[in-house]
């Protein structure tokens, strides 16, 4: 018995070498990255579940912000993931153009093209816009007036010590954040009215009311749920944030398949769908793996 073994295994082994699916010959994995809140993981968790179930060994890795993530797609730690048009545009290439960044079309197109100089292909965009945007609670936004950010400068500008506003690190520094949007909007805010925290914890304290104003994401199931209202961004500070898929090109070039595999989020996932994946994740507590799973079967993207 012991030489049969001995003449059968190397057989196997050759065997299994040269057949492109056998366990040890695979090497269809591929990391994919996100960001540090809702949004951001569930992205990545419904594109590496159509991702497994095309063959690929998927590792998520998540919970990182913007500059660090787009560092890790440039440094090969990361081989895709989800970013927005507007964040490139804006935060990475510091363009400013209002004209390009609040057309959906014309923003990505140039950061497509933009990238592509580095190796970094860009996908088909999803169509929901995860734009920025600065709540107040309903109740005290109309009890002072407040429906735009116009409104919220002249009241912070008139009462500069009265209000105070939650965001997080990022937003306060990056050129698309708070700094960018009060010198458009021409007020000044004390930095002892600002309250920096996870952009999870915005939320929660806008709704507790510890503060009377958050930075917040378009697409967030919690402002509904919650109580909150936009104010409206009248001047057209904010740009475009379409999600898409980029990809370094050895990759794609390596999977070409990945393109084809992803399509169903851009052609299914809308804004209103978006906040309610949120909101299930953020409200109801659901766990990401299992609302992603929930809305791929709904859409009979899964088998």
């Amino acid at each position: 018995m012991k030489k049969i073994f001995k003449l059968v295994f190397p057989a196997i082994l050759i065997l299994s070498l040269l057949l492109p699916g056998s366990v040890l010959a695979k090497d269809k994995s591929l990391i994919v990255g996100g960001k540090n809140y809702t949004e951001q993981l569930l992205l990545p968790e419904l594109a590496s579940i159509l991702l497994e179930q095309a063959g690929f060994d998927v590792t998520v890795k998540t919970g990182v912000g913007s500059v660090i993530a787009r560092k890790s797609l440039e440094n090969a730690q990361f081989d895709l993931y989800y970013e927005y048009t507007g964040t490139a545009y804006t935060l990475y290439y510091k363009q400013k153009d209002t004209k390009t960044m609040t057309v959906p079309e014309k923003v990505y197109n140039w950061v497509k093209t933009a990238d592509a100089e580095k190796g970094l292909v860009w996908l088909d965009p999803v169509q929901f816009n995860n734009t920025y945007t600065l709540m107040m609670r309903k109740a005290e936004a109309a009890k002072l007036g407040i429906k735009s950010i116009s409104d919220l400068g002249v009241y912070v500008t008139k009462n500069p010590d009265e209000l105070i506003f939650a965001l997080d690190s990022e937003f306060w520094e990056r050129p698309d954040g708070f700094k960018g949007i009060m010198k458009m909007y021409n007020f000044r805010l004390p930095p002892k009215q600002v309250k920096k925290m996870s952009v999870g914890l915005t939320y929660q304290a806008l709704k507790e009311g510890l503060v009377n104003s958050a930075m917040g994401f378009a697409t967030d199931g919690r402002i509904a749920a919650f109580g909150f209202m936009n104010l409206e961004d009248n001047k057209s500070f904010f740009p475009v944030y379409n999600p898409v898929p980029v990809v370094r090109k050895e990759i794609l070039d390596k999977y070409p398949e990945i393109k084809t595999i992803l399509k169903p989020l851009a052609d299914n996932l809308t804004t209103q769908e978006m906040q309610q994946l949120n909101m299930a994740v953020d409200v109801d507590h659901k766990p990401v793996h299992d609302v992603a799973m929930d809305w791929l079967t709904s859409k009979n993207l899964i088998k």
